[in-house]
């Protein structure tokens, strides 16, 4: 027999608001530090001085790619008065 734990989520969900709070397993903070290091490197891999389109298209790349795994690994969200289940 199967033992039946709860999935472990890297992500909480918000007390407040709809979304994910921060990291509470290594694995969260590494993927949410390496979003914050991309997000550093764009600004010298698309100068937006010279590159506005495409230092855009690269935030918003990463910014959907974290969303997308905080989906999978996070707690389901929804919005939220402040009462956890």
């Amino acid at each position: 027999m199967a033992d039946k734990s709860p999935p472990q989520y890297w992500f909480p969900a918000k007390t407040y608001g709809w979304g994910w709070g921060l990291p509470i397993t290594w694995q969260g903070w590494l993927v949410f530090l390496a979003a914050l290091a991309l997000f550093a490197c764009g600004a010298f891999l698309f100068p937006p001085q010279t590159m506005l389109v495409g230092y855009i298209v690269y935030e918003v790349a990463i910014v959907a790619v974290l969303i997308f795994i905080c989906q999978l690994k996070g707690e389901p969200t929804a919005w939220r008065w402040g009462k956890k289940k």
